[in-house]
């Protein structure tokens, strides 16, 4: 149920959305741009996650992590420099 004071802001025109959600107004573009960053993002934290608690042996960890890492860069680097 939505509090009255949010209805107030929502009626006013003050209303923000959330840090980390997208307000409906963003052009579709860009709203795509942010979910493709968003996707390649989560991927590699969740990867990243899957090798650090893994029972491999720590330096073959820090390789796996570096290639990890170079691969998003490699996925994010077509993207504009902005959203990097």
């Amino acid at each position: 149920m939505m509090s009255s004071a949010m209805f107030k802001r929502l009626a006013s025109g003050t209303f923000q959305p959330l840090p980390g959600t997208y307000s409906p107004e963003i052009p579709p573009g860009l709203q795509s741009l942010l979910t493709a960053l968003a996707a390649i993002d989560f991927e590699f934290q969740k990867d990243r996650e899957t090798i650090l608690n893994s029972a491999i042996d720590e330096p073959l960890k820090q390789r796996a992590i570096a290639t990890l890492a170079k691969r998003h860069q490699e996925r994010r680097a077509p993207l504009p420099a902005r959203y990097r």
